[in-house]
C-alpha cells in the first residue's frame, strides 16, 4: 500500500476497484484496511474488498479468485494525517514491504508491485535503507540484482542507484557492469519475447572522449563490460555518449538502455513516460515492480492521485510472474 498518509492508499482503492485489471491478476493488497476505509470515505469512492487477517489469510491465500486486502494493522487509521511525514506512516509502510516479500517467498503471492514509500518517514523509524530496492536485495537475499525502469517508450537498467554522485566512479566495476548487461537481457526477453538490444551509456561527458573526461571509467570499465557481453552474443552498443545516447531515432532502434548512475537513466524515461514506467527489481527471486513516483504529499488524499503506473505496474508484474 506503501505510505498510509500519501497517495498509496487511493491509488490501491482504484486498483482494487478496477475490473479490467482482474483479467492479468488478482490484486492483494498488504496494508491498513482502517486506513483504505478512511480514504475511501473521504473520497467518496467504494471499498468493497473483502478483508483477511491472520489465519484466513493464511487459509485462502492461495484459492483468493477476487481482489482481497491483507490487513496489517500496523497503524491506527485515526492518527494518519495524510500528507505529513510520520515515523509510525515509515513504520507501517515498512512493515507492509516486508510482510509481502514473506508472502512471495513462501509461494503465496507469485510477484508483488509496490506502492509508494516516505525515505524520510522509514528512516524516522529507524529503517535506514535508500529505498525498496536496497529491502527486496537484502530480504531475499539476491546474489545481484539491478533496478530496472522500463515503459513501452524507453527502458533504463541502472548499474548504480541511490549514492552520491562522488561515489559512482568507485562503484563501477565490469563484473557489476556485465552483472547489469545480463540482468536485463533476461528480463527484456521475457518482456518482448525476443533477442534485445541495447546502449550502454558512457559514465563522462562525451563517453570520456579517449580520456580527456574522467579516470579513463569508459576504457577501464565500461567498454569491456560491452565487449565481454558482445562476445556472448549479446546485441549491445557503447559505451556512447550520453547526451546523444536518447535522440528519437536511436531510441527507436533500442529496447533498453545501461545506465551508469540514478539520474543519467532517469531523466530521459520521466521526461518521456512518466505517467507509464514501471520500476522492476531484477535478480530476484521473486518478481517485484513498483510505480515509478513517490508518495506525493502534496496532492494525498485529495482524489487527483493518477492509478496509471500502479496498474502497469500490476500488469508487469502479472506477466513477468507467469513466466517465472
Amino acid at each position: 500500500m506503501g505510505d498510509p498518509a500519501g497517495i498509496g492508499p487511493e491509488i490501491c482503492l482504484a486498483l482494487l476497484a478496477d475490473a479490467t485489471i482482474r483479467q492479468a491478476a488478482v490484486p492483494i493488497v498488504f496494508g491498513d484496511a482502517g486506513v483504505l476505509r478512511r480514504v475511501a470515505a473521504v473520497l467518496q469512492v467504494p471499498f468493497i474488498a473483502p478483508v483477511l487477517t491472520g489465519d484466513r489469510w493464511q487459509k485462502e491465500c492461495r484459492g483468493l479468485t477476487e481482489p482481497a486486502v491483507l490487513d496489517l494493522a500496523c497503524i491506527d487509521a485515526a492518527s494518519v494525517v495524510p500528507g505529513v511525514l510520520d515515523a509510525r506512516c515509515g513504520e507501517a509502510a515498512y512493515r507492509a514491504v516486508l510482510a509481502a516479500i514473506d508472502a512471495g517467498l513462501a509461494g503465496e503471492v507469485h510477484a508483488i508491485a509496490t506502492g509508494p514509500l516516505n525515505k524520510e518517514a522509514m528512516h524516522a523509524a529507524g529503517h535506514i535503507y535508500p529505498g525498496h530496492t536496497e529491502i527486496f536485495a537484502e530480504r531475499m537475499q539476491a546474489a545481484r540484482s539491478c533496478m530496472m525502469m522500463t515503459s513501452p517508450e524507453l527502458t533504463c537498467s541502472l548499474v548504480t542507484v541511490h549514492v552520491g554522485y562522488r561515489d559512482v566512479p568507485g562503484l563501477l566495476s565490469v563484473e557489476r557492469i556485465r552483472d547489469v548487461i545480463d540482468l536485463t537481457v533476461d528480463a527484456l526477453r521475457r518482456i518482448r519475447g525476443r533477442e534485445p538490444r541495447l546502449i550502454a551509456c558512457g559514465l563522462n561527458p562525451h563517453a570520456g572522449e579517449n580520456g580527456l573526461f574522467g579516470d579513463r571509467e569508459e576504457e577501464r570499465f565500461i567498454a569491456p563490460a560491452v565487449a565481454a557481453a558482445r562476445a556472448q552474443g549479446v546485441q549491445i552498443e557503447g559505451p556512447l555518449p550520453p547526451d546523444t545516447a536518447f535522440l528519437p531515432w536511436r531510441r527507436a532502434q533500442t529496447d533498453g538502455y545501461i545506465c551508469m548512475y540514478h539520474d543519467q537513466g532517469l531523466i530521459p524515461l520521466k521526461a518521456i513516460a512518466f505517467d507509464t514506467a514501471i520500476n522492476t527489481t531484477l535478480g530476484l527471486p521473486v518478481v517485484r515492480t513498483s510505480v515509478d513516483h513517490g508518495t506525493a504529499f502534496d496532492i494525498a488524499w485529495q482524489g487527483k492521485a493518477n492509478p496509471a503506473s500502479l496498474f502497469e505496474a500490476v500488469r508487469l508484474a502479472a506477466r513477468l510472474g507467469k513466466r517465472s
